[in-house]
């Protein structure tokens, strides 16, 4: 990424989300507050998860990965926002914009088949309960989490080698608060149409490999749950799958409202409202979808103060 390749272009501006001073004040308080409550969220939930030998399991296993990808992407994006707001200086120097966008597109991919490997986990959960400790071995557990992370490595290596290649040289202006790749390809002035091709490949056999897997995973469960003849059993077997369920929904809606379309149909004010759901929103709302209105996060993190203030008296 620190390679140059032939342009004049030694930095690009980031023209951000508006012009107007007073609506930059708010959402930088607006941005830095959520961005606060998605580090503590996410921190938290990692730390609560490593803590408590009870969330030992392979869902909170996923989830603590899931937080981890979430807190890391938000960084990538937010800091760089912030200081945009209030700052007159919008650069970024065009190794920081290519590092930008490959880590971005990394814990995005991520993302997506993470959410896919933790359908498959609800699925075995609910619809073969008894064999669930035999089937989520760790050897599988393991398996089902450094596949999103080879995916998101392949997808952002080869989308940002290929980018890193062609010529800027109609301008150095972006139109966008972060190094998308739609708004980066607008620059080219080198033939953008097989560029245009491989991210369209990349992100949508990404999108629509990790959709299938979940598509099929909760067939079964719905099937499963509609056959329970207590209410309280099914109200208890959907509640383990309706947080994935929704954030699953929230996720890959805005994704592919985004990104799985010709760059020539990208339209500024619409997709920077969906890329501010995905980069700033979403990282803060995974934990509250996914653990914080889970009873056994919660009994876990009373566990864990319980522990913490037993050891202080105890010094």
């Amino acid at each position: 990424m620190g390679r140059r390749n032939n342009t004049d272009v030694s930095a690009f501006i980031l023209v951000g989300l508006t012009d107007s001073y007073e609506i930059q004040l708010v959402l930088f308080n607006l941005f830095l507050l959520i961005y606060l409550v998605t580090v503590l969220g996410n921190a938290g939930m990692i730390l609560i998860i490593h803590l408590d030998l009870q969330l030992h399991t392979p869902m909170y296993f996923f989830l603590r990965h899931l937080s981890f990808v979430d807190l890391s992407y938000s960084t990538v994006i937010a800091p760089k926002t912030l200081e945009n707001l209030v700052t007159s200086n919008k650069h970024i120097s065009y190794g920081g914009c290519f590092g930008q966008m490959y880590f971005f597109i990394f814990f995005v991919a991520t993302e997506c088949i993470l959410l896919a490997s933790m359908a498959y986990d609800r699925y075995v959960a609910i619809s073969k309960p008894l064999q669930y400790p035999v089937i989520m071995s760790t050897e599988l557990c393991y398996i089902l989490i450094m596949a999103p992370y080879m995916v998101g490595f392949i997808d952002s290596t080869v989308t940002v080698l290929y980018m890193n290649t062609l010529n800027f040289c109609n301008s150095n202006v972006i139109h966008h608060f972060f190094c998308d790749t739609s708004p980066v390809v607008a620059l080219l002035c080198s033939d953008s149409h097989n560029v245009e091709i491989i991210i369209l490949i990349l992100a949508g056999t990404t999108l629509v490999a990790s959709l299938i897997i979940v598509s099929v995973s909760y067939v079964p469960i719905l099937s499963t749950i509609l056959k329970i003849k207590s209410t309280a059993g099914r109200r208890k077997a959907f509640s383990t799958c309706a947080s994935h369920l929704m954030g699953v929904t929230i996720f890959y809606g805005s994704m592919m409202f985004t990104y799985v379309k010709p760059s020539s149909s990208y339209t500024l004010g619409k997709d920077q409202v969906a890329s501010v759901f995905y980069t700033i929103v979403i990282p803060m709302l995974n934990p509250l979808i996914y653990s914080l209105r889970n009873k056994e996060v919660k009994n876990a993190l009373i566990r864990v103060m319980q522990k913490t203030g037993s050891a202080r008296n105890f010094r």
